[in-house]
């Protein structure tokens, strides 16, 4: 099973960061070329424990769906969320925020996966899946680092969440 680990320093605050993670609109925001959408559950604002949403999206030109479940948070600290229903055998996606110096927050993903489909899903994973999914996270990562790093996650963050 192919785990990936990212690491993305940011200049902000830890709760932007965090709230920024669990963000539907900016997810929508960060993988626009996928044409992701929440079709289910939670489709605005920010996801909260045991909360679900449904994505649609094409991806290596495939449309599927996936539902995934935040299923442990620790605010502004760590959250996780897992599939509960797609493509996928199995996936769990946890973020880690930790304060580094101040302002500056090291968001950690630790994503783990399996494809479908047995020895063939095996062989997707080597040849070309993992790489998609590196890619995929580092390109939402870079847009949350973008988006907390100018000021202009008060477009996706409620006023009512700055603590």
């Amino acid at each position: 099973m192919p785990q990936l680990i990212l690491n993305t320093m940011i200049d902000a605050p830890l709760s932007v960061v965090f709230d920024l993670s669990r963000s539907i609109d900016l997810h929508k925001y960060s993988a626009k070329k996928t044409g992701e959408e929440a079709i289910g559950g939670v489709t605005t604002g920010l996801m909260e424990m045991g909360q679900q949403v449904r994505w649609r999206a094409r991806h290596l030109g495939v449309r599927q769906t996936l539902t995934v479940r935040i299923t442990a948070m620790e605010r502004p600290y760590f959250f996780e969320d897992k599939m509960i229903h797609g493509i996928f055998c199995f996936m769990e996606h946890q973020h880690f925020f930790e304060e580094v110096e101040h302002g500056k927050i090291i968001m950690r993903d630790i994503f783990n996966f399996e494809a479908p489909f047995g020895v063939l899903g095996r062989l997707a994973e080597c040849l070309f899946l993992t790489r998609y999914m590196r890619r995929f996270l580092e390109e939402r990562n870079q847009v949350i680092k973008e988006v907390a790093e100018s000021g202009r996650y008060i477009a996706y963050i409620p006023d009512e969440l700055f603590y």
